[in-house]
């Protein structure tokens, strides 16, 4: 939902263990994975045991050129592009977070939030320990460099064991890169190889497929691997108890990633076709809300023998804008990003397809920017079900305040948004299309139901919801 408000993507993180082009294809490897962080993009390279980073706040092509590339030899990388879910939006939160240790130095990219990092990095403050960054990351290298375990594999360990919440991670270091993922698996992280057999990490494979690489399967929930030259070797560091986040698939993921072993664009056809089972309607034509509910609307238009078209342009080239004409252009938030096709919506009965309602607002303005085209009715139908609770685990979210399924049933949401009718896709059929039963799989934006425990702070922003609206 970026571009449209709402909610926004995550982190990315790369790695990549023996290759003469270890920075060239860190860069392109972020590239892939833009999608996933806009804020900041980083790389970190070891060349005979000195590390090297470079990082800078931008787009992985602004950051990134020939002559800081060359400024980062060795043939073992990491990379990291970030948008912040804990710790603000500056140059020192950007990652990799590089750090000198008794074992060497370090080098971490991270994708996901440290539910208990506060209580930790509190504690580790109080016994003398400095930090760098505001951002949760940073935590888990300074638990890493005080463990006294006799390994640098067994202090990943060791540190991993004591912080809770989501992290797909990537540590650089003088044995290689460890790759590692929490016990609950909640973020995706893939494992690849080159052609010439260099081992490769990435959060999503159509890093992959930008540089070559095949994907051979996922890091484990609860399993650090670790990737030289030589190969990959594994360890558990913890029991799993694979709950990953369905959000990956309805909105977040590339379409031609497959992530947590899945087809992203196959789960998302699977959605929409459930959709068209759940919430038939009489209509003329299935216009997807681009880009992510695109693959939603082909499923549903194929399910109910609606024909498909593309009834709003989005403009893949928008930047900041440092004017906004206020009520001299109607919904000028939104056409500058989106704007209909006419010939297409025209006098026509439009079902339109979304991934999901955020605010609200949005959604709105979508439908009256279609009604002033000319549609004649618009039918809202949402690839997934009402979104009533924030993410805790790396995605950043409106506060549950904002969520207006929280507050609004379905009726008073249509009203809202001034559709026809509206129609959200049950749990039951997502889980069906994401094909994991509820207990296996993170639904807590859907539910509320977190797998991993949140700090008692945020469990009464959600009580006082709640409170709010029984009463």
């Amino acid at each position: 939902m970026d571009p449209r408000g709402g909610f926004r993507d995550e982190c990315g993180v790369f790695g990549v263990a023996g290759s003469d082009d270890a920075a060239n294809l860190s860069y392109l490897g972020l590239y892939a994975l833009q999608h996933r962080g806009q804020e900041s993009a980083g790389i970190a390279t070891l060349d005979a045991g000195v590390l090297h980073v470079e990082r800078e706040m931008g787009y992985v092509a602004d950051v990134f050129d020939e002559a800081r590339l060359s400024r980062l030899p060795g043939r073992i990388a990491i990379g990291h592009v970030r948008y912040s879910t804990a710790g603000a939006s500056l140059l020192i939160n950007a990652q990799p977070i590089v750090f000198a240790t008794g074992r060497g130095p370090l080098a971490l990219a991270h994708n996901g939030n440290l539910v208990n990092a506060r209580e930790i990095r509190s504690q580790l403050e109080k016994d003398g320990a400095l930090f760098t960054t505001t951002s949760d990351s940073e935590v888990i290298l300074h638990l890493v460099a005080r463990s006294r375990a006799a390994t640098l594999p067994e202090a990943i360990a060791d540190a991993l064991t004591e912080v809770r919440g989501a992290y797909s991670l990537v540590i650089l270091s003088r044995d290689g890169i460890f790759a590692a993922r929490d016990a609950n698996g909640i973020r995706p992280l893939s494992l690849g190889r080159m052609p010439g057999g260099s081992p490769v990490v990435a959060s999503e494979t159509c890093a992959f497929d930008l540089i070559g690489a095949t994907y051979e399967r996922d890091i484990e929930p609860g399993e650090i691997a670790r990737l030289t030259e030589a190969g990959v070797e594994s360890r558990r560091f913890a029991f799993p108890h694979a709950t990953p986040c369905v959000f990956e698939h309805i909105y977040f993921a590339r379409p031609d990633s497959m992530v947590f072993g899945k087809s992203v664009a196959g789960t998302r056809e699977a959605l929409g076709a459930r959709l068209a089972r759940e919430h038939p309607v009489p209509a003329d034509v299935v216009v997807p809300v681009p880009d992510s509910g695109m693959y939603a609307a082909l499923g549903y238009a194929r399910e109910s023998g609606i024909p498909f078209a593309l009834g709003l342009t989005r403009n893949h080239y928008v930047g900041r804008t440092f004017i906004e004409p206020k009520q001299s252009i109607r919904h000028f938030g939104v056409k500058i990003k989106l704007n209909p096709v006419k010939d297409v919506v025209a006098g026509k009965r439009v079902i339109l397809v979304d991934d999901s309602i955020v605010r609200g607002t949005t959604s709105r303005k979508i439908v009256r920017m279609l009604r002033d085209a000319g549609a004649r009715e618009l039918h809202l139908r949402i690839s997934s079900p009402p979104t009533r609770h924030s993410c805790h685990y790396g995605i950043d979210t409106p506060t549950r305040q904002e969520l207006i399924a929280a507050t609004h049933d379905v009726e008073a949401i249509r009203k809202f948004v001034e559709a026809d009718s509206l129609g959200y896709l049950s749990p039951e059929g997502m889980l069906e299309a994401f094909g994991r039963p509820q207990q296996a799989a993170c639904t807590a934006c859907f539910t509320g139901i977190y797998p991993v425990e949140v700090e008692a702070a945020e469990r009464e922003k959600e009580n006082a919801v709640d409170a709010s609206r029984a009463s």
